[in-house]
């Protein structure tokens, strides 16, 4: 089982995993808000919010960006889902999505695009590591859908 963790959430709520268990839970991190691949993927969990529903499956976006930069995101995008903050890098060591990446000729420690389905007894379902964003939310979805639980 995993490891249990509260992270800072969009809407002045605190987000514990551990009350989450009993459906399907959904965290998708991403290296930063308002940036081209993010938006796109944060855009297309949002245009399909309502199928994860009905599945019983509740989406999380995560990245490394402060509360603030969150609630103008989710505001910009009209997301109908909640932001964590992990500015401590909690998930994300928990998860291990940091990676060194180049950007701009130079070395950088950020968060490999990365999504993880936990199933209702907290154990993860499946994980996707170096999405493409485009596309990968309905990759998500169409997995979901294929979890007898689910459908």
């Amino acid at each position: 089982m995993m490891n249990d963790f509260e992270l800072p959430s969009t809407g002045g709520k605190v987000f514990r995993l551990s009350a989450s268990r009993g459906k399907y839970l959904l965290l998708y991190f991403y290296p930063k808000d308002n940036t081209p691949g993010c938006t796109t993927e944060s855009q297309q969990f949002r245009d399909l919010h309502g199928e994860f529903q009905k599945l019983g499956c509740t989406i999380y976006g995560i990245s490394r960006d402060s509360i603030k930069s969150h609630e103008n995101f989710r505001v910009k995008f009209s997301l109908p889902f909640d932001l964590l903050s992990d500015s401590d890098e909690t998930a994300c060591n928990l998860f291990g999505v940091l990676r060194e990446k180049m950007m701009y000729g130079k070395k950088v420690r950020g968060i490999e695009r990365s999504t993880f389905l936990i199933g209702a007894d907290g154990e993860i379902v499946r994980e996707w590591r170096g999405v493409k964003a485009d596309g990968h939310a309905q990759e998500v979805l169409t997995q979901l859908q294929s979890l007898p639980e689910a459908s």
